[in-house]
């Protein structure tokens, strides 16, 4: 019941946030179809913990502060070497051993990596990744577990 709760919540705040009109008649019209939505995800059975992930609610939002950071430290370091030319690149391909035990905490890490410049994961397989990376120090970032030990803390 609290991820239908949660679900309501997050289709009511995004409908009105992107609506912009507060008349009576929308706001029935958009608690109804807020209602339809919920009644067939229900109904699909897609309403759980994954589609859900209330449990990361505490800690997400400081992950978040962290990622943007990692991905601003990135974007410098990808323009700085554009601007040195292809010499100053070493392209990297290497398969990264993760601890994450969740399906959830796999993808996002996985989505994080790939999120920041200059790194782009391949392929998710059991428990490594493979990743390609513009510099070698990119993937020797990866390795030294940072953004595994922060993924891996979202999931417990």
């Amino acid at each position: 019941m609290k991820y239908s709760i949660s679900l309501f919540l997050t289709l009511a705040a995004f409908w009105l946030l992107n609506s912009g009109h507060y008349t009576n008649l929308l706001l029935i019209l958009g608690l109804a179809s807020v209602v339809l939505v919920l009644i067939i995800a229900r109904r699909m059975d897609v309403v759980d913990h994954e589609s859900q992930p209330i449990h990361l609610t505490p800690t997400i939002f400081g992950y978040y502060i962290w990622l943007i950071k990692a991905i601003v430290e990135a974007n410098i370091t990808v323009l700085k070497h554009i601007w040195l030319g292809n010499d100053s690149i070493s392209p990297t391909l290497e398969k990264i051993t993760i601890s994450q035990q969740t399906d959830m905490g796999k993808v996002i890490y996985a989505n994080s990596i790939t999120l920041t410049p200059g790194t782009v994961a391949i392929d998710l397989c059991d428990n490594e990744i493979i990743v390609h990376g513009l510099l070698r120090q990119d993937i020797e970032s990866l390795k030294s577990g940072e953004m595994d030990r922060r993924v891996s803390q979202l999931e417990r």
